[in-house]
């Protein structure tokens, strides 16, 4: 027998074997290995813009087509084209929110943590378990896991917010569920100050307390913990002109700018390099195990409000950094 021929009769031996396996519901390790411990993390999140001025329409748009009532939540989910619905990246949410002038966002809670940081407008509120928190441009506000909220607006003009919320996790852990209220409102009584509330006045001074060229701040609870167990938040300013420092590590990130101008380069796990142009109110997100580096245009210097999936890996022990840069 020539080897030729013995190596053929092997290969027919190892297909017809693969073959009578999935009648079994069994599948061979060895032909799938490769694929599933990967030498270098292997996101499935591509780089993705969404351009504010392109989407603020559609979501005025929808304003108009779909009443508060019916949408419950009116949102439009940013995507990301690699993925379906809720995925912005492999493990972090993200969509942008509109409240009109007297509506009313009805109250629930779930299971999913949420924040949203917001973008535009003004006399708009979260009540979180009775805290009425007005919202101001740049402001952070929390929504924990299983605690009754509902939004509203008493200004003029479109809300506008940018939500965060861990839903891809509960495509692998399938516990997640929502409680409505029993009325459209939770009792509330208006607050000054809450622990729930991070405004931009503040974070932008801790940002610019600096005399380095990039700087970053985290947010946090008073005990310095993250703002939740599978979220995080934090802003970076980078000064004019200037270059960030190149960072890599396993978070996926997505970058929400809250003012200024400029560009992104963001080497993929992969090695594909892509280019991110951006303005005030873009939103990009960048999958885990990606080179960044952010250029601010010499107009001015340029802030951003990132979420991350940081205090989840932290949590499982699977945050690494590229010790190299």
């Amino acid at each position: 027998m020539s080897t030729t021929t013995s190596l053929t009769e092997t290969k027919s031996k190892h297909q017809q074997l693969l073959d009578k396996l999935p009648e079994h519901n069994v599948d061979s390790l060895w032909t799938s290995m490769h694929a599933m411990v990967t030498t270098k993390p292997s996101p499935k999140a591509d780089v993705a813009l969404w351009k504010y001025k392109e989407l603020r329409p559609l979501l005025l748009e929808a304003g108009n087509a779909v009443s508060a009532e019916e949408a419950e939540r009116r949102v439009l989910m940013l995507t990301n084209p690699a993925l379906k619905p809720p995925f912005t990246t492999d493990t972090v949410y993200a969509g942008l929110q509109l409240i009109n002038k007297g509506e009313i966002a009805p109250a629930h809670r779930h299971r999913s943590f949420a924040l949203r940081f917001i973008i535009e407008g003004s006399r708009g509120f979260t009540a979180v378990e009775g805290e009425k928190i007005y919202m101001s441009e740049g402001d952070v506000i929390l929504t924990p896991k299983w605690k009754w909220h509902d939004h509203g607006h008493e200004g003029d003009g479109p809300m506008i917010w940018l939500d965060g919320l861990d839903l891809p996790l509960y495509h692998c852990l399938p516990t997640h569920f929502a409680e409505p209220y029993s009325s459209n409102r939770y009792p509330r009584s208006p607050v000054k100050d809450s622990p729930l509330c991070f405004p931009w006045k503040d974070m932008k001074m801790s940002l610019d307390d600096t005399t380095e060229d990039w700087s970053m701040q985290t947010y946090h609870h008073a005990d310095q913990e993250y703002v939740s167990g599978t979220l995080g938040a934090h802003a970076e300013r980078v000064k004019a002109g200037i270059q960030s420092p190149p960072r890599r590590d396993t978070c996926a990130y997505i970058y929400h700018v809250q003012s200024g101008s400029g560009k992104s380069e963001i080497t993929k796990a992969n090695g594909e390099v892509k280019t991110v142009v951006w303005e005030k109110s873009d939103t990009f997100a960048v999958p885990a195990w990606s080179l960044i580096v952010h250029t601010a245009d010499e107009i001015s210097d340029a802030y951003f409000f990132v979420l991350s999936d940081r205090p989840l890996l932290e949590n499982l022990q699977m945050y690494a950094k590229d010790q190299t840069l």
